[in-house]
């Protein structure tokens, strides 16, 4: 995720970062402008009968009536976009609340010195790091910390590896209330905690493998290539060759913004605008460990 100052207007207006739409969108400016540019000559240079240019004029105002169109989809197409974005953030935020709270009423519960409190501290912040490497459909064994060799093996074999994480925590609570470290009013004070790991995994989950409907998307598409491939016809009269880069920045306002939907409705990649899941399991295990300490 890009760490940027919001006020400063400048630097964004004269500077272009990697996450910006141009350098995806450029091979496709210039070919919407050759394309605008042979228009434009073919209409200037061999529509002559004006009969023939009115009719063609009239097609500006069917662009008129679609513009309407076309910005209602894509506002409802940003706007879901958007909403998926944040309650990812959500999720990741409720996940950083749960692993502080069973972090510190474990803390409180354990006698000082108890050996399951380092267990804790390490195995806790673990479960945050196989989740976000599985919602990227990854495994980095090395990001966890006392973890038992023959079960980094058995984790690397496949499977749902955050579901691993979540037994192994409510194993060694169980472990302690038979042991009677933890007694049972002590275990269902927890056992919120313990559930809402599962929860926001499977919340996640479903917000990255539920994108938005493929007929939706094709026709939005489709809708904005026709749209701009028409736009020619009808203003070049009325603008002469100045046509070619007003259909280009048109272009490049709806592709963009399309552009920017499709990479913030799935954010738990490693793209610019996608959520920082890394830093976030960071501050998970730092915080943890501070409580644990």
């Amino acid at each position: 995720m890009i760490n940027y100052n919001p006020r400063d207007w400048f630097t964004f207006i004269f500077r272009i970062h990697k996450a910006d739409t141009v350098k995806k969108l450029y091979p496709m400016f210039v070919a919407m402008a050759i394309y605008s540019a042979v228009i434009a000559w073919l209409e200037l240079n061999f529509v002559r009968v004006q009969a023939e240019k009115d009719h063609l004029k009239n097609i500006s105002a069917m662009h008129g009536l679609l513009g309407f169109v076309i910005s209602m989809l894509l506002v409802f197409r940003t706007n879901t976009a958007y909403d998926r974005w944040w309650e990812g953030r959500r999720q990741w935020g409720l996940l950083v609340n749960c692993s502080r709270n069973l972090a510190m009423k474990l803390k409180a519960m354990l006698p000082t010195g108890h050996p399951a409190v380092a267990w804790f501290a390490t195995m806790i912040p673990n479960y945050a790091y196989t989740m976000k490497d599985h919602l990227r459909g990854e495994f980095h064994p090395h990001k966890l910390e006392n973890m038992p060799a023959e079960e980094l093996e058995r984790l690397g074999k496949g499977g749902h590896v955050p579901n691993r994480i979540a037994i192994l925590i409510l194993e060694k609570v169980n472990e302690l209330h038979r042991q009677q470290v933890i007694s049972g009013d002590q275990l269902i004070t927890i056992n919120s905690q313990l559930e809402a790991f599962t929860d926001i995994c499977g919340a996640c989950e479903r917000i990255k493998n539920t994108p938005i409907p493929f007929s939706y998307s094709v026709f939005l598409k489709k809708f904005i290539f026709f749209y701009v491939m028409t736009l020619p016809m009808g203003y070049v009269f009325g603008l002469g060759y100045l046509v070619v880069p007003m259909v280009v920045f048109i272009f490049y306002v709806l592709a963009s913004l399309e552009l920017i939907a499709e990479e913030i409705e799935d954010p738990f990649g490693k793209d610019a605008n996608d959520l920082p899941t890394e830093t976030i399991s960071a501050s998970i295990r730092r915080h943890v460990q501070e409580i644990m300490q």
